[in-house]
């Protein structure tokens, strides 16, 4: 079982915007950080766009997932327990539930944190900013 810490973040919103995963065994190791540029994007694009990241790199392992984010809109939506009326959101929503499905992937649930304890994948998600805006 994988726990997956996921961070989406724009500098203005929209603005400048990256998507981080952060990947702990059951131990609590950090077995795979990764972060994505995004271009321009609004936070919650960020935040979903760190999911789909996330679920793609988990489709070429055979291991199931608890996932946890900062953004309570997002989980909520996840969970089904928010409609979603932003036409993205729904688009992106929809390639996380296929790809779950194509490949089969056991996720035990999307649980909302408070953001400081997400602090590993929101380092990620600045990492990836400061990265791009210094080339």
């Amino acid at each position: 079982m994988f726990n997956v810490y996921c961070d989406g973040g724009a500098r203005g919103n929209p603005g400048p915007a990256a998507a981080a995963f952060v990947v702990k065994d059951a131990s609590g190791q950090v077995i795979h950080r990764q972060g994505t540029y995004l271009g321009i994007a609004t936070n919650n694009q960020a935040e979903y766009q760190a999911v789909i990241e996330a679920i793609k790199w988990l489709s070429t392992r055979n291991m199931s997932a608890s996932f946890y984010l900062d953004s309570q809109l997002v989980v909520n939506q996840l969970m089904g327990r928010f409609k979603i009326k932003d036409q993205t959101l729904k688009i992106k929503y929809l390639e996380i539930m296929k790809l779950i499905a194509s490949h089969k992937l056991t996720i035990a649930g999307f649980a909302y944190i408070p953001r400081a304890q997400n602090s590993i994948a929101d380092f990620q998600v600045n990492l990836t900013l400061d990265q791009k805006s210094s080339v």
